[in-house]
This record gives structure tokens, sequence and C-alpha cells, in this order.
């Protein structure tokens, strides 16, 4: 399978290409601006890999939760691709790439993603990993941070952390960071995740471009405020 796939939910802006398990990719931390990254990293990564992105057989993107303009972003430039050369697109949970980016690592089998959601919140879900699959352990929220908690089916298990919300709400974590065995939270969502999570996943999982959407968890967002 010949994948392409980008991310710009966080400050870290990234793209990659996987070609048949090989891959390749580009990363840039920055607070703004991603729009002007994204598309010179597609470019760079296709010219690298002497590959037209006709040649690919789908896009994978990052469709949050995330920042708002962050995940907006990616979902139209993915859908702009895609209707580009006829590609379908593969949305991935922006949580469960960062998942994957512990639990392929090595860590325990099991970990609580926490996302600065802004707004005195977190994004976040557990995630476990049976076999080689990284899949979620129910549905992903937003939240206050002290009402994060770990599912009872992991009681006495080895669970890890990782995720911006540890660092931004350290106090209202600490009860559940306590029973962590390891916490990484300077980790961020990234392409090559999603890259290898949409391999997994396989085509059967592809959507037509018109039909992505990106997903806010918090569902007034971009709504309008009401009149007084």
């Amino acid at each position: 399978m010949k994948l392409l796939a980008l991310d710009t939910s966080t400050e870290l802006c990234s793209a990659a290409l996987w070609l048949d398990g090989a891959l390749i990719t580009r990363e840039a931390s920055r607070e703004r601006g991603h729009s002007e990254l994204i598309l010179p990293m597609i470019e760079q990564l296709l010219q690298q890999a002497g590959v037209a992105l006709v040649q690919l057989d789908a896009i994978a993107f990052g469709r949050g939760p995330g920042a708002f303009t962050g995940v907006r972003l990616a979902a139209g430039v993915a859908q702009g691709l895609a209707f580009a050369v006829d590609l379908p697109l593969m949305p991935i949970s922006d949580l469960r790439a960062l998942a994957a980016q512990v639990l392929l690592a090595g860590a325990p089998r099991r970990t609580l993603i926490c996302q600065d959601a802004r707004m005195d919140e977190v994004y976040w879900g557990c995630f476990e990993r049976p076999g080689d699959a990284v899949g979620a352990l129910g549905p992903e929220a937003v939240a206050a941070p002290a009402k994060v908690m770990l599912p009872p089916a992991w009681d006495g298990a080895a669970v890890s952390g990782a995720g911006s919300g540890f660092a931004a709400y350290a106090a209202p974590l600490a009860a559940v960071a306590g029973q962590l065995t390891a916490i990484w939270p300077e980790l961020r969502p990234r392409a090559r995740e999603i890259a290898r999570l949409a391999a997994d996943d396989g085509l059967a999982s592809a959507i037509p471009a018109e039909q992505a959407q990106p997903v806010y968890l918090r569902d007034d967002v971009a709504r309008p405020a009401s009149p007084n």
C-alpha cells in the first residue's frame, strides 16, 4: 500500500509517505503557520520518493481532536489533494496516533492520552494494544482534567500516559497520573503513526473525500453565539 499522511492538529506539523512498509517523513514544530509548511513538506516527500500523488492508494490525515484551525487545515488539505487525483481518504484519530507512538515503542500495552484542549479541558482517551493493532477502549472525550479516569478493566494493570495535557494540568491530573508507570507530556501526534495506522487499517476503511470530516469533540467550537 502507498499512502500519504499529514497532521497539523498541534504545534508539530508533519507529513509522511508510506510506501509498502518503507516510511519517509518531514516534521517541523511551530505554533502557527502550518498552512505555509504542509504543502511544501508533501512536495518534498513526493520528490524524494520519485512518486506522483496519483500513484498513491489513499491519503490519511489527522482528523482530530486538536486545535480547531489545525484540524480544519488537515482535513481541507487532504480533501483538496484527494479531489485533485481522485483518491480516497483515511481519517485517523490524533489521540490514537499519539497512543500508537507510545504503544508501538514498547511501552505497557495500555496508555492514557491527554491532550491540552485549552479552556481548562483536555481531549482524552484510553488505548490498548492487544496484539499488533492499536485500538480505543471506549469513546474519546473532552472534559475537565479532574474527570479523567482509568477504566475499571485496567485495575492492577501497567498503564502509561502521554500528551500535552499532563504538563498543562499537572495538579488536576495528579490523581490519575499517580496510577501511571510513565508519562511523556512532550509527545505530539505525528504523520508517521497516522500512516502506519492507516496501512494497518487497510483500504477497506477508506472513504470518499467528500465524506471526510474533522472531529472537534467540543461541539460548540464553531457554533456562533446566540443573539441576546
